[in-house]
């Protein structure tokens, strides 16, 4: 199959899914190779950006999708929602940042760094789907452990985790909470991985 032919049914394959698709199976149903899709896809996303088209095409992590341009979201909403979408609450920032950078987590890690519960938080963006189950802690009590998913990837244009930017320190006082943090995290970390140590508190679910 020619380059410009692999683009065109790329560009089909991936209209019609209307969601991620793993590079694995397009690579299988579209009879090539991994360098050969991803240098059609790259194709495809220079020619969007160039020529300013509506539509982008997206690399997340192991697939591709096709999604509208963000400098149409305002029309878009305009035209299909007709009212500006929810947005996430600081404390929804707050819970989804940890997760995000030190995923995969317990609610009741969550909680610990945070000092207050997030029951509600944790299931509201569970619900939005920025967030999902990924098993089981091996500690008594089986707490479930939280990571983030491609839709979050999406939601703030990312292509995988790796672009996510480093946590702000722009202030002694800053860079101090900052140290805190991670002396915190990483003390629930060896709390949580410790086969002798005791359960953290409040580590059992509800």
């Amino acid at each position: 199959m020619e380059l410009e032919e692999l683009e065109a049914a790329l560009e089909g394959v991936l209209f019609a899914a209307g969601e991620p698709v793993g590079v694995e199976r397009l690579c299988l149903g579209l009879e090539t190779d991994r360098p050969t899709l991803d240098a059609a896809a790259q194709r495809l996303m220079d020619r969007y950006r160039y020529e300013r088209r509506g539509i982008r095409l997206l690399r997340l992590d192991a697939s591709y999708q096709l999604c509208s341009a963000p400098e149409q979201a305002d029309c878009i909403r305009r035209t299909l929602e007709g009212r500006k979408p929810a947005r996430l609450s600081q404390p929804a920032l707050e819970v989804l940042a940890i997760i995000a950078y030190y995923q995969p987590v317990t609610r009741a890690y969550v909680d610990q760094v945070r000092g207050v519960d997030s029951a509600y938080t944790v299931g509201l963006l569970l619900e939005r789907e920025l967030i999902e189950e990924s098993g089981r802690l091996a500690v008594p009590g089986r707490p479930i452990l939280y990571r983030t998913t491609r839709n979050f990837l999406r939601s703030f244009g990312l292509s995988s985790l790796e672009e996510l930017p480093e946590l702000p320190a722009a202030s002694r006082e800053g860079e101090q909470m900052a140290l805190e943090l991670e002396a915190r995290v990483a003390r629930l970390k060896a709390e949580e991985a410790g086969p002798e140590g005791p359960e953290p508190a409040g580590e059992r679910e509800p």
